[in-house]
């Protein structure tokens, strides 16, 4: 399944009403570094094989 600019749009949209302007920041800075962390030991495991 694949997402347009429209459904996008619409997405941001809602999370927005949702949490607000002021937590979105504070969101994505969480979501980087979760997918920062999965990352790392996602890399770790393949070494380790």
């Amino acid at each position: 399944m694949r997402f347009g600019p429209l459904e996008i749009g619409l997405i941001l949209l809602v999370v927005l009403l949702i949490v607000g302007p002021k937590k979105i920041p504070e969101l994505a800075r969480g979501l980087g570094q979760g997918i920062k962390e999965f990352r790392s030991a996602n890399k770790e495991e393949n070494n380790e094989e």
